[in-house]
């Protein structure tokens, strides 16, 4: 019974939510597409030529964003899931960390360091919010060290985070491995979300 009501007042939320209703005007995958275009909007991140690396790319709103946005450059989708096509996308299917996953993302790059890596990903949600945010804390280091091998000297890279848990300790990694360290948290992130974003820029 508790489960049903919970999945009702999902559903109610989506209903009434501007950005599940924008996304579907617009042809994006997930709202999540906005908040990634507030960010590109703030920081100014996105140009022409580009190469551009999307960890935990599914649905693919992001990627869905950057393909419209990165003109002559390239885009690499990677993700556990499978997923639909995206226009000038090139997509693998597996863990980044694998090491014949990084020789597949070489290899589409030519051997050339990728300008920007960016990274929705969560943990699927087990409702104890604590846990949730550790762990999907952990996956933005994972991601946050696989970028500082891997990206450009002058490179971006950005995260979810979210407030509590591990969030001190990223910050902190961060400003070890990049010269510039930014949380944002866009207006289309939900306002009972603890979820922010930290977008880190220029290795160290």
């Amino acid at each position: 019974m508790k489960k049903n009501k919970i999945s009702k007042n999902w559903l109610n939320k989506q209903r009434r939510d501007t950005y599940v209703r924008q996304s579907k005007v617009d042809g994006y995958r997930a709202r999540s597409a906005y908040k990634l275009i507030e960010i590109d909007k703030k920081f100014k991140i996105f140009k022409g030529g580009m190469s551009v690396i999307d960890i935990g790319a599914a649905p693919g709103s992001w990627s869905q964003y950057v393909s419209k946005t990165v003109k002559n450059g390239k885009l690499i989708s990677i993700d556990l899931k499978d997923m639909e096509n995206i226009k000038n996308t090139i997509q693998i299917k597996g863990d980044f960390n694998e090491y014949d996953i990084q020789t597949k993302i070489k290899s589409n790059l030519n051997n050339k360091e990728p300008d920007v890596i960016m990274s929705d990903m969560a943990v699927n949600t087990t409702g104890i919010k604590n846990i949730d945010s550790i762990q999907t804390g952990e996956l933005c280091k994972e991601a946050m060290i696989f970028s500082k091998n891997v990206i450009s000297k002058n490179g971006f890279f950005i995260s979810k985070i979210f407030m509590g848990g591990t969030f001190n300790e990223i910050v902190a990694l961060g400003k070890k491995i990049f010269k510039e360290v930014k949380v944002f948290k866009p207006k289309s992130s939900r306002k009972d979300s603890k979820e922010s974003f930290i977008i880190c820029k220029n290795l160290r």
